[in-house]
């Protein structure tokens, strides 16, 4: 197994340690985003890397990535990738994990400080910028620090920025701060986002989320965060790389199943992280009453806290031998898997620590084609799904269940075929190009605003 560290090599003493390709030495044209990206497991570290490379086909000659130190990723105990399974990123694009600041008397921000750091110089290096957050919390943050500091020094270059909300930002700390009674930690949050140059949320269901807490928050101290997140929050959904599901080839997606132990149409499957929110006990119970059972297996693709439960559950089923846990599926692969399923559930459900705001695999599974959906319709699924899924109510292994009968063994290959098609069809408008060219409207809309 590769190393986390023997993929970080140092550009030169005192930089950031930084991977893949080298930036032009005279760039003209800037964009940074600032997330977790790979290899931590996250639809949204995926849409980084898809507006990145977006961004070279419309103009930007130097994108960065930056992002934590994996000694970081590993320390929050995240759910990673295997480093060596991270597809390579196209020349031009450079992801830099900026070593942190200060020493043990720092008991935390020093990753932080690294980051707003890098971005400080980044920002006065006379190139005008771009600078787009993924995940407000500590990402806006750390662009909004930087950005005021590059300004106060006189030398910042033109910069616009863009902050991106996910549910979790709501759920995980707004939320978190109103029950707790934190006026501060909430307004920091809400104030950090209005601050940008263009607010986007990654639905319809995000906006509504949002403006829910910041009117909650107005109510009890008198702020007037929510009028202005419903004014100024617009949708950007998450892009995703078309090509990469729709351009399969059958016999290497045959060859990819047997690896497996699999077969195409013989297999049920779930790709996410194994958490209690993403519903894989349900998926597993349902599983196992239901009468696709004797017929298919159940593949579980991910990792995850609650992985270990899930094994012990899958084991105490009668068809433990028919459930499968795969924990290296890798982006090259995932496709192939998708497209080989006979059906994809994934059972979400809200929780207070998190809801899905989108579904980003889930769309993923749509453009590859295979067998239909299965997932609840919570959060923002709708909007990424449309009518192309059956739903089940959250929390209901018999609904699955009768949902994978039908499904599994009732559906002729034509009603399949017809059901692929239209779902494709809908899954394109999430194509990245089209993402980022939709944001970048947006964008070009504000600069329009400031200098009028």
């Amino acid at each position: 197994m590769t190393m986390l560290s023997d993929h970080l090599d140092a550009t030169a003493p005192g930089l950031p340690r930084a991977e893949s390709g080298a930036p032009p030495t005279d760039p003209t044209r800037r964009l940074v985003i600032v997330v977790r990206a790979d290899p931590v497991i996250c639809g949204h570290s995926g849409e980084a890397r898809n507006l990145a490379e977006a961004a070279l086909t419309r103009g930007f000659d130097d994108v960065r990535i930056v992002t934590w130190p994996i000694p970081a990723l590993l320390a929050a105990g995240l759910p990673l990738k295997p480093l060596e399974s991270v597809l390579p990123y196209s020349p031009g694009i450079t992801v830099e994990r900026p070593e942190p600041v200060g020493d043990y008397k720092v008991p935390d921000g020093r990753n932080l400080a690294g980051i707003v750091g890098r971005l400080v110089e980044l920002f006065t290096e006379g190139v005008p910028t771009t600078a787009m957050s993924l995940y407000l919390t500590p990402h806006d943050t750390a662009v909004a620090q930087a950005a005021s500091i590059a300004r106060s020094t006189g030398m910042c270059a033109p910069l616009t920025t863009v902050a991106e909300a996910v549910g979790s930002d709501i759920t995980n700390v707004v939320r978190t701060a109103l029950d707790q009674g934190r006026f501060g930690a909430a307004a920091q949050v809400l104030s950090t986002y209005l601050s940008n140059d263009v607010c986007v949320a990654v639905s319809q269901y995000t906006k509504e989320l949002i403006i829910s807490a910041a009117t909650e928050v107005d109510a009890r101290w008198g702020t007037n965060f929510g009028p202005a997140c419903a004014e100024r929050v617009k949708i950007s959904y998450p892009a995703i790389d078309a090509s990469a599901y729709t351009k399969l080839a059958p016999t290497e997606t045959t060859g990819r199943l047997a690896a497996r132990g699999l077969e195409r149409d013989g297999y049920v499957m779930f790709l996410s992280r194994v958490t209690k929110a993403k519903g894989v006990d349900d998926l597993i119970n349902g599983f196992a009453i239901s009468a696709a059972a004797h017929r298919t297996k159940l593949a579980i693709c991910g990792t995850g806290p609650e992985a270990p439960a899930m094994r012990a559950l899958a084991a105490s089923t009668p068809f433990a031998d028919r459930i499968v846990f795969f924990d290296d599926v890798d982006d090259a692969e995932k496709p192939h898997l998708m497209a080989g399923s006979a059906a994809y559930v994934l059972p979400s459900k809200p929780r207070p620590e998190f809801v899905e705001t989108f579904g980003i695999a889930l769309v993923e599974k749509m453009l590859a084609g295979g067998g239909p959906i299965i997932t609840c319709d919570t959060g923002g699924i709708g909007e990424a799904v449309g009518p192309h899924a059956t739903f089940v109510p959250p929390s209901h292994p018999s609904g699955i269940a009768n949902a994978l009968s039908e499904i599994v063994l009732g559906l002729s290959p034509g009603e399949r075929t017809r059901w692929g098609r239209h779902a494709r069809t809908y899954a394109m408008q999430f194509d990245r190009i089209s993402v980022f060219d939709q944001l970048f409207a947006k964008v070009d809309d504000a600069r329009s605003a400031v200098a009028a």
